[in-house]
């Protein structure tokens, strides 16, 4: 049973045969972790992850109508 919608945006490398943004349903209680898991994005492409413009850890829990912003590390030098 989905009780909530997310609206998930992938930015850069991690957009490579996946997507720009989307909205899915997920049931309530589902963490950043789980969304991460469910794209199969390998934890040494994650970088930083936003939920609504904010900081998230992958512990944290989505809400109904959440955004989720996710993107790889920054590379540089």
């Amino acid at each position: 049973m989905f009780n909530i919608k997310v609206t998930v945006r992938l930015f850069a490398t991690l957009r490579q045969g996946r997507f720009k943004e989307q909205v899915f349903d997920y049931e309530e209680g589902t963490t950043v972790a789980d969304v991460i898991e469910q794209l199969n994005i390998p934890h040494k492409e994650l970088g930083i992850v936003f939920q609504n413009g904010k900081h998230s850890e992958l512990q944290q829990t989505l809400r109904d109508k959440d955004i989720l912003s996710i993107f790889p590390p920054v590379g540089g030098g």
